[in-house]
């Protein structure tokens, strides 16, 4: 636990609530979890009136999808830093999540090994990416 400081303040938004429990509790020892939204609308309305220092925040979500969550808040110039946490393994997600101010892109199935990093690098400014599986590619049997 961190002493003398004042804990991170986090807001989730997903859609699944047993998602966002077990998030809650990886964080709640080292964050302040100051919300929960199920939806892409309610995370922008959370994040406009809590002004959380971290938005965790799903890219696939009713509403709002995350990358429009993400483009008004950029628009409004909401001081909240954004990591996207999803199950998305396209490149072309993270270039836009990127560009849309992202502070990183966790990947669900790496979410126990990435979450914490990626927390820790936007807070200092910087950014993380989860790396992607690799693929496995089909080979043409070799020609004899």
């Amino acid at each position: 636990m961190r002493e003398n400081m004042e804990y991170p303040r986090i807001l989730l938004a997903d859609d699944f609530p047993l998602y966002l429990q077990e998030v809650e509790k990886l964080l709640r020892n080292d964050y302040d979890i100051v919300g929960f939204a199920h939806d892409g609308g309610e995370a922008l309305n959370l994040c406009l009136a809590l002004s959380p220092d971290i938005l965790l925040l799903d890219l696939a979500m009713p509403v709002l999808c995350g990358l429009e969550v993400a483009a008004r808040l950029k628009e409004l110039d909401c001081g909240s830093r954004i990591i996207f946490v999803t199950g998305q393994e396209d490149h072309d997600f993270v270039e836009t999540a990127f560009s849309l101010g992202a502070s990183g892109y966790v990947l669900k199935c790496r979410i126990a090994i990435d979450l914490l990093p990626a927390i820790d690098a936007a807070l200092k400014g910087s950014t993380f990416t989860s790396p992607f599986p690799a693929r496995v590619r089909a080979t043409s049997p070799e020609r004899r």
